[in-house]
């Protein structure tokens, strides 16, 4: 196979790759637990936010020319309400936390070490930047969901052996339109949150 290559990128330096990121978000996030039912436009508007964004930071995983996965992060401070109001309401400092937007890899290349690599990079970076936490947020689907597959294992494992931790009391919703969906709802979502050594 050959060997995948990691390319980090800021701001606007990601527009060669932003219509490959726009689909490879889509194909990712139709599986289970997003089932996210997505369409360029969306994603076009979503991905400018960050291509916009000087202090914004993509991590891009491409075998051979082929990009297969990436991560992506920003101040949270720069992020949408949803995201950044919790923290604020918790009694954080918002201007303290780097926020990670995605991670998505395509299925045959993970289990080899991409998805570790993702948060490294992302995890130096913010404490290179002085941040003191990292923070994303997961959807929370319900166990008996009609569409969870019966080989459905969460990366919950991943996540803590990582130093991750789950926050119950940081949550948020976000609205997206799931495949069997007509229009978008709102999706429950808990935070994360990993202190970082800066």
């Amino acid at each position: 196979m050959t060997a995948i290559t990691l390319t980090t990128l800021q701001g606007r330096a990601i527009a060669p790759y932003l219509e490959a990121l726009a689909r490879l978000r889509i194909e990712v996030f139709r599986d289970y637990p997003y089932l996210y039912d997505g369409d360029l436009a969306y994603e076009a508007e979503y991905l400018d936010r960050y291509a916009r964004n000087p202090r914004s930071l993509f991590v891009l995983a491409f075998d051979g020319d082929t990009l297969v996965g990436a991560a992506t992060g920003q101040p949270l401070v720069d992020e949408v309400d949803e995201f950044r109001a919790p923290f604020a309401a918790a009694g954080y400092r918002p201007a303290s936390v780097f926020y990670y937007g995605e991670s998505v890899l395509l299925p045959k290349y993970r289990g080899q070490g991409i998805g570790k690599a993702f948060m490294e990079t992302r995890e130096t970076h913010a404490a290179a930047e002085g941040f003191g936490v990292a923070a994303f947020c997961a959807v929370e689907r319900p166990d008996d969901h009609p569409r969870r597959p019966a080989d459905y294992r969460p990366l919950h494992g991943f996540w803590n052996a990582r130093g991750y931790r789950r926050t119950p009391s940081l949550s948020t919703t976000f609205a997206w339109k799931d495949l069997d969906e007509a229009e978008e709802t709102a999706k429950p979502m808990v935070f994360w949150l990993k202190a970082l050594d800066a």
